[in-house]
């Protein structure tokens, strides 16, 4: 028996959970590169901490968390209705 797949969440979730992703990323990402990136001007420093974050939550973050959702949805989905039977 195959399931079908899950839909996508809505615009909402995918944005709360980019948000999610960029904030956490942010978070561990900036105070971990400060020490290397205190003496350049504050583009570069936003540069830095970018060029790490972008493709980190791109890539690794949002992909993770929406399938963390996806696992998260179908387990609370209700199983759907049998078709009923033809009867000739």
């Amino acid at each position: 028996m195959t399931h079908a797949p899950a839909p996508a969440p809505s615009v909402h979730r995918r944005a709360l959970i980019t948000w999610f992703a960029v904030y956490a990323a942010i978070t561990v990402v900036q105070p971990a590169i400060a020490p290397a990136t205190a003496s350049l001007p504050g583009p570069l420093r936003t540069l830095a901490l970018t060029a790490i974050v972008v493709p980190a939550v791109v890539y690794l973050l949002v992909p993770a968390l929406l399938r963390l959702n996806a696992a998260t949805t179908a387990r609370h989905r209700p199983a759907p209705k049998a078709a009923p039977a033809h009867r000739d």
